[in-house]
């Protein structure tokens, strides 16, 4: 699956306004839940689930990307969020660089092995220098997901079109 096929409208947020990691999950979680794709009475749960990963292994990639993900029993389907800090927030990252670009996955349980090629084309995906500043130069929610689409055209993702 791609991310473009994750996001749409109100699960995008191009001013994060959190400070710290805890506060970005909670804040992309609230986006989760106020554009019903998780139950409002879920959201400690997922909260929890993501953090609980946090603690395991930090997802602050390099490049200031961030992927928190977490998995629950309480899901049917991968959900996901996508945060834009352009102040940059402390994320334990590899290179110790502070996460501007924040996507937040949660996926089923059960199908957990099944979206690990996810993550992997969305860590793909951020890895293009060009493309993260795009992101980061983009006005609004409609132009970040405009960029997704454009760019994950390539034939690149062409095996994670339409599957889990």
């Amino acid at each position: 699956m791609l991310l473009g096929e994750i996001l749409r409208e109100g699960l995008v947020k191009t001013q994060l306004e959190a400070q710290t990691k805890t506060e970005a999950i909670e804040e992309l979680v609230d986006l989760l839940a106020d554009a019903h794709e998780i139950p409002l009475s879920l959201r400690d749960h997922v909260v929890g689930a993501v953090m609980e990963r946090e603690r395991s292994m930090s997802t602050g990639m390099e490049h200031g990307v961030a992927l928190p993900h977490g998995s629950s029993s309480q899901i049917d389907d991968i959900v996901g969020a996508l945060g834009i800090a352009p102040h940059g927030i402390p994320f334990e990252s590899l290179d110790g660089q502070p996460a501007q670009l924040i996507i937040l996955l949660v996926l089923p349980k059960e199908r957990f092995q099944a979206h690990v090629r996810t993550l992997a084309g969305i860590a793909h995906l951020l890895g293009n220098g060009e493309f993260r500043k795009a992101l980061l130069a983009a006005p609004d929610a409609d132009a970040v997901l405009q960029l997704i689409e454009r760019e994950e055209e390539g034939d690149v993702f062409f095996d994670l079109r339409g599957g889990s």
